[in-house]
């Protein structure tokens, strides 16, 4: 019971709003058996290196919305047409797929997207919205926003 107890404790403890792939070592990054597809395996921009995550389960974090939708018809990372108004995202590092919460923090506007590409590669993106759900939570260029993970 004791070390059941130690145990719980020791996940009580962690901070809900760090980014899993931040903390978690290279090694367990990308481990998992449904997650060997390409899309999920370390891939390199722009001479950057990425891991995504084995799950995002807990996955919560702030940062910058962009949008995208000037590439209508092309292949997203899992090999589907890209479509600029449905209700889709891109990330670096999310699993995919999987579906996310992303709430407009200047109006409180929320819609839960697909997760199917890689991006956005500039400075200081979290995620990409195709123009579909950006426009639906008030996104005209960038905005605030909250990600969390809400299943695959």
């Amino acid at each position: 019971m004791l070390l059941l107890t130690g145990l719980f404790s020791g996940c009580a403890s962690e901070p809900l709003l760090i980014h899993p792939a931040a903390t978690a070592p290279q090694a367990s990054r990308h481990h998992g058996s449904r997650h060997k597809a390409a899309y999920n395996r370390p891939y390199k921009v722009k001479g950057k290196t990425y891991y995504p995550m084995a799950s995002a389960v807990g996955y919560r974090e702030r940062g910058i919305a962009s949008w995208y939708g000037y590439e209508s018809g092309n292949r997203t990372a899992m090999g589907t047409r890209f479509k600029p108004q449905g209700y889709t995202a891109a990330h670096k590092t999310l699993p995919l797929p999987c579906k996310v919460r992303v709430t407009n923090l200047h109006n409180g506007r929320s819609i839960i997207v697909l997760v199917n590409d890689r991006g956005p590669f500039k400075k200081n993106r979290l995620i990409d919205l195709s123009h579909g759900a950006a426009k639906k939570i008030g996104i005209n260029g960038l905005a605030k926003v909250k990600v969390e993970y809400v299943g695959s």
